[in-house]
């Protein structure tokens, strides 16, 4: 699916184009266009590469999958690597954007819905003559603020699940929590990676070493570095205290099974000392002291009692029962 947006005064849509031609429709220096190809096959990205004379090599990190945030500056162009990351069944899954920024055209292309995409169009239509007025740059900058604002609610449910898990850990230790704060963790360990090389990314942008933008236009992309760093603080934050949640949870695993071990040690004391009293009165020899005696066996039982009695109450009182 191929859309186009050309901003001429007001902003206009086409659902579906040919890609032929379309550099042409750039007419004047206040036009800016901008087109979002989903799902590209191999003849629009050969038409794209010919139409925009973009190298092929850019156009195949596009085309493959799970490529390394980063970025490509050239004189007349600027090419860049760039995920939105969805929440999904409490997963977080990315979905990689390759964006082209020419002088007065954007190039989005990428494999299944973004839904930045569409909220961006909104934006754009909204902010019209602003657009307008600085370029494919603030155009850049409204798709780069849409993404990156798009990873404070996943980080916040990412947040909340973190401190659940805190709270089950005394309530309910066991492999279970552990497994969750270690799926936790490589969720958080993916975001990392993806958050790491796209600061670097806008780092470039922020030096001014894009001769493509004005200094008008980078100031914006300050602001979209700014929440980055935002964001990695906050990723390395949910990190330590996951990391502090899992030592707390074998802290309580070891300390439950410690309970029971000294359970199990006092409950064992208690029928070996009743087994050894039964076990000497029990010995078959001819000559027994009250071997005879009418009141034994209540004896023996009596004194068993007593026994397992006064070492449940020692135990009882040293909280190992």
């Amino acid at each position: 699916m191929i859309r186009i947006m050309l901003h001429n005064g007001m902003p206009t849509q086409t659902a579906e184009a040919p890609l032929d031609g379309l550099s042409g429709m750039l007419t004047s220096e206040t036009q800016l266009l901008w087109i979002d190809v989903e799902d590209p096959t191999d003849e629009e990205l050969l038409s794209i590469s010919s139409e925009f004379g973009i190298h092929p090599l850019m156009l195949e990190d596009v085309q493959q999958a799970h490529e390394r945030p980063k970025i490509e500056l050239h004189d007349d162009l600027v090419f860049l690597v760039f995920y939105a990351i969805d929440l999904l069944d409490g997963r977080l899954i990315p979905r990689e954007l390759g964006i082209f920024t020419g002088k007065r055209y954007m190039l989005t292309i990428h494999h299944g819905n973004v839904p930045e995409i569409d909220a961006v169009l909104k934006r754009w239509t909204k902010e019209a003559a602003m657009t307008g007025k600085h370029g494919s740059g603030l155009l850049l900058y409204a798709m780069l603020d849409e993404i990156v604002d798009g990873y404070f609610p996943v980080l916040d449910a990412v947040g909340d699940r973190a401190e659940d898990l805190e709270d089950e850990i005394f309530r309910t230790p066991g492999n279970t929590t552990q497994e969750e704060i270690f799926d936790l963790k490589k969720d958080l360990l993916a975001l990392r990676r993806v958050i790491g090389p796209e600061r670097d990314v806008l780092n470039v942008l922020v030096r001014r070493d894009a001769p493509l933008f004005t200094k008008q236009e980078i100031v914006y992309f300050q602001d979209v570095y700014d929440h980055l760093l935002r964001i990695a603080d906050a990723v390395d934050l949910y990190r330590d205290l996951l990391t502090s949640a899992l030592d707390a949870s074998m802290s309580m695993t070891s300390y439950h099974l410690n309970v029971t071990v000294k359970r199990m040690t006092s409950s064992s004391i208690i029928l070996m000392s009743m087994a050894l009293i039964s076990g000497i009165y029990g010995m078959n020899f001819a000559h027994m002291p009250e071997l005879d005696w009418a009141w034994g066996y209540g004896w023996a039982l009596g004194l068993m009692v007593a026994v397992g009695g006064g070492l449940a109450i020692f135990f009882k009182r040293i909280d190992w029962l």
